[in-house]
Order: structure tokens, then C-alpha cells, then sequence
């Protein structure tokens, strides 16, 4: 069965600026939601703590992460313009899903959603 990722258009602006702002470095954040049978609704983003943005890479310390099992995955930049998953992205995946934003950042044709193994998901915008 394939899924949907849900996010409100506004929190996908946020993302895509965010991106832009950080660029040519990587950015990372955690995403809250819900996970129901066919529908993944992402509601919020949360910044990791000490978290660290590079060329190339981006990363947090998992281990000072609260137990919270409301985060359902994680979006992250590609500044090269990439949609696709990394070999890092789909050896070390967190949570369900992945929302990679690519440069130029500019719309939803710039954001792409994989689940843990890799396959694509298609992003509806509430």
C-alpha cells in the first residue's frame, strides 16, 4: 500500500527557507506527526539539540534525544540540488521517513519524501 505524507503548505515554506538560509551548508531538523495505515501527517518540525550543519553532512547526537514517540522522521537540505537518498541517508535512516529539500528551494518540486527503505512517497500539502 503506498503512502501519503501530509504537510500544511506552511510548514513546508518554513522548511524550504530554512534550507536557503543555512545554504551551501546542510541543515537538519526532526519532524512530529502522526503515522496512521496509509497517511504519514507531519505537524511540526523540532530543532535537534547540538546539532551540526556542514558541507556535505548534517548530524545530531541521537543518545540526547528525549523519549518522544511523536517524532516520525527527519528532513534534511541537499544543497547540490539532489532529490534523491544519500548512501548515508538510506544506511543510517530516522524514523519513518525522510523529507530531502533541495536546491534551489523554491516549491514542493524541490522537496522529495523516501520511506526507511528508500522508496519514494508522494507529498500532498495541506
Amino acid at each position: 500500500m503506498d503512502r501519503n505524507v501530509t504537510i500544511k503548505r506552511e510548514l513546508l515554506e518554513m522548511l524550504l527557507e530554512g534550507a536557503k538560509t543555512l545554504h551551501p551548508k546542510e541543515t537538519i531538523v526532526l519532524l512530529r506527526g502522526k503515522v496512521t495505515k496509509d497517511v504519514i501527517n507531519v505537524s511540526e518540525v523540532v530543532i535537534p539539540p547540538l546539532a551540526t550543519y556542514g558541507s556535505g553532512f548534517s548530524s545530531f547526537p541521537t543518545q540526547l534525544l528525549p523519549m518522544d514517540f511523536s517524532i516520525i522522521g527527519v528532513a534534511h537540505s541537499h544543497p547540490s540540488g539532489s532529490l534523491r537518498p544519500s548512501v548515508g541517508d538510506l544506511n543510517h535512516p530516522f524514523g519513518k521517513i525522510t523529507l530531502i529539500i533541495a536546491s534551489p528551494y523554491l516549491g514542493k518540486e524541490n522537496v522529495a519524501a523516501y520511506d526507511r527503505n528508500g522508496n519514494g512517497l508522494t507529498i500532498q500539502l495541506a
